[in-house]
């Protein structure tokens, strides 16, 4: 069996697969030293969430008001269709539109599939230590160096004197494509600048904030971006518009 999809092992980790997938996976996992080495970094990244991650809880207005709208969505995106309730089911109702309620919840708050990819990728380099593949502030090192690596080849540029110095580079997996990843330091922050190849798929617009990090995405003509750091948002925004413009030339 080769090497499954990440997405694989990360549903595994998840208890996302069925038990026929579960056990195939467990057989590969068995002989396979990168899968378990992929396994252990998600166990670990999680371990690391589930610790440290900050927890926000919503204030007594916007709860109210978010319950409040619930009943009305749930009603008109999926009737209940009212014979299956016939005969004094009134517990059954009420159970299932509390798990409605919060299936749309979940849903409601469950970030895209790409912002999952670079979100992993960046916290599962700071954690594991390997940031950088090739090390240099020097475009015409690290420029060269995904060729071959990454299925694009990306911009590469020195902001140093507006204050996001290029310090090298990684090669990533993301929405499916070999990532070509440009790492800049803003003061003490590590700005991680993914691209991939464009798949036609709409991205998050704006600015997105998971867990105390915050991620821009835009797209050029062949390439898809996105860049995640722990900085703040419009300092983020900053290196996204220097690297939009320098593209656009």
């Amino acid at each position: 069996m080769s090497c499954p999809d990440p997405l694989l092992v990360h549903a595994y980790c998840d208890g996302e697969l069925d038990a026929a997938s579960s056990v195939a996976l467990e057989q590969h996992l068995a002989g396979c030293s990168a899968c378990q080495a992929l396994r252990a970094e998600i166990e670990s990244l999680r371990g690391a969430l589930r610790d440290s991650a900050t927890y926000h809880r919503l204030d007594p207005q916007r709860r109210a008001a978010l319950l409040a709208r619930l009943p009305a969505e749930r009603g008109a995106r999926r009737p209940w269709p009212g014979r299956l309730f016939w005969g004094g089911a009134a517990s059954g109702l009420a159970a299932g539109a509390g798990a409605f309620a919060l299936a749309t919840m979940l849903h409601v708050g469950a970030p895209p599939p790409v912002l999952n990819d670079v979100l992993s990728a960046h916290m599962r380099a700071l954690m594991s230590g390997r940031l950088i593949d090739v090390e240099s502030s020097d475009r015409h090192t690290v420029k060269p160096w995904f060729a071959g690596r990454t299925d694009v080849s990306p911009p590469v540029a020195d902001f140093a004197p507006q204050g996001y110095a290029l310090v090298g580079g990684r090669a990533d997996y993301i929405d499916g494509r070999r990532a070509a990843t440009v790492i800049y330091r803003h003061g003490a922050h590590v700005i991680s600048v993914f691209a991939w190849p464009a798949t036609g798929g709409a991205l998050p617009g704006g600015l997105e904030s998971r867990n105390g990090f915050q991620v821009a995405c835009w797209q050029g003509a062949s390439i898809d971006f996105c860049a995640v750091s722990d900085t703040a948002g419009e300092e983020l925004l900053g290196l996204t518009r220097l690297l939009q413009a320098r593209d656009a030339n």
